[in-house]
């Protein structure tokens, strides 16, 4: 039977679950392969540190390059993550010839470009499919199972942190802080959460995945990106009143032939779908113009779904290598000569409705004044909610609109903030009603 052999750069958390799942499913692979699948090298710094799974301390090595220029190694998988080495180590892994399986949307989402690019001059294949939602497959449905569609919009919750974290504030209650703090006694959180909380993580996988539907390399800075930090408990309960939940998504859209790139908190109607995806768990909701609206749900990040994901890939490029087939799906799937660039609507031409809560003195006509205001600036009123009268004190005052442009809300915004009346900075959340329905 013919052997495949492998080499791996990164034995951390992702690369222990990778090694469990080639030893624990090797018959299963083997049988819908028709090859052996082995793990001829494992580098890492630490090759010391117990990880709960066997193997022979003579494929250890703590020089990379022990595997990149080995010959008999053809496909290369680097779990290091970061930038650099890993981006150095991939480069020389495909100019060697090599194929190579990668989890690093930090990586792929800054310099996806060069990398891609350098994988079609040398006619190999590059997986990745681990970079986005961890064990949920929605590089390959992308690139292969809606192929024949044009994507017409993509809604995702792909950081298991923030939603955890907005999970527990909706269900349980809680300030943010104090959740944020549970969740990183639990691990559901780094030490250093910012990537996490502040939608970083979630627009490097965006990134990606505009480039996939879209044919494009979009530029991080491209997206607007905002976190979840700023999200309160009086929030999340006016929200419940209006009929929403918060959630943190990442959003892409092709309108008029350009691209909406955006990440924030945002409120979409409760009983939508993506409403209920709770704690660590991922899903991204898309809409193709043949095939219509399909959700993909699953265990964005941990050990074993992400090796999953990875192992996947590795069998998907050992397949073409037995048919003796390479770069058989592009990068992008899209050829190299049709990838384009493409304009980004800008966040202050956004369009849609949105969630205004004012703290403000409890005194006769604030609300007209606060009404008048919008209005001057083509706002309109959908609903108020005004509660907790304490004269002469501090009362939330919150308000849903029509349809607004963002940079006339921000315009209008300024101006009420600078009002007697209004005592703290105006908290504005933007609403997503349809979710792709009906486009």
């Amino acid at each position: 039977m013919q052997k495949i052999n492998i080499g791996l750069i990164g034995f951390g958390t992702v690369g222990t679950g990778v090694v469990k799942v080639l030893k624990e499913n090797a018959k299963t692979i083997q049988e819908r392969l028709g090859a052996e699948v082995v793990l001829k090298r494992i580098a890492d710094k630490d090759l010391t540190r117990e990880r709960g799974v066997e193997v022979a301390k003579s494929i250890l090595t703590a020089d990379a390059n022990d595997i990149i220029s080995d010959p008999a190694i053809n496909i290369v998988i680097e779990l290091v993550g970061g930038i650099e080495p890993a981006k150095t180590f991939i480069l020389k892994s495909l100019k060697n010839k090599k194929h190579v399986v990668t989890a690093n949307k930090a990586l792929l989402s800054q310099h996806g470009e060069e990398i891609f690019k350098a994988a079609s001059s040398n006619n190999v294949d590059i997986g990745f499919e681990a970079s986005v939602g961890g064990g949920i497959p929605i590089i390959k449905a992308l690139k292969e199972g809606l192929v024949a569609n044009k994507i017409n919009s993509i809604y995702g919750i792909i950081n298991g942190t923030a939603n955890y974290i907005l999970s527990k504030m909706t269900n349980e209650g809680g300030k943010f802080e104090d959740v944020l703090k549970k969740a990183q006694e639990k691990g559901y959180a780094e030490a250093d959460p910012t990537y996490d909380v502040e939608g970083i993580d979630t627009a490097h996988k965006l990134a990606i995945l505009i480039n996939l539907a879209y044919g494009t390399y979009i530029k991080l800075e491209d997206i607007y990106t905002e976190g979840i930090s700023r999200i309160t408990p009086i929030d999340i309960k006016f929200a419940k009143e209006f009929g929403y939940k918060i959630k943190l998504l990442a959003i892409a859209k092709e309108e008029h032939g350009k691209i909406e790139a955006r990440v924030h908190a945002t409120m979409i109607p409760a009983e939508h779908l993506l409403a209920t995806v709770d704690g660590v768990y991922n899903a991204i909701y898309l809409r193709g113009n043949a095939v219509g609206s399909v959700l993909f749900y699953g265990r964005g990040a941990g050990m074993m779904p992400t090796a999953s994901a990875v192992v996947a890939d590795v069998v998907d490029i050992c397949r073409n290598m037995k048919k003796g087939a390479s770069h058989r799906v592009a990068p992008l799937s899209y050829t190299e000569e049709s990838v384009r660039k493409v304009e980004i609507q800008h966040i202050e031409n956004l369009e849609i409705p949105y969630y205004l809560r004012f703290s403000v003195l409890d005194k006769p006509g604030v609300l007209s004044k606060i009404s008048g205001i919008l209005g001057n600036h083509n706002i309109s009123i959908l609903s108020v909610i005004q509660k907790d009268r304490k004269v002469g004190g501090a009362v939330p005052v919150v308000i849903v609109t029509h349809h607004a442009k963002e940079k006339e809300l921000m315009s209008a915004l300024k101006e009420i903030d600078k009002m007697d009346v209004i005592l703290d900075k105006t908290v504005y959340l933007r609403i997503e009603e349809n979710l792709g329905a009906g486009e």
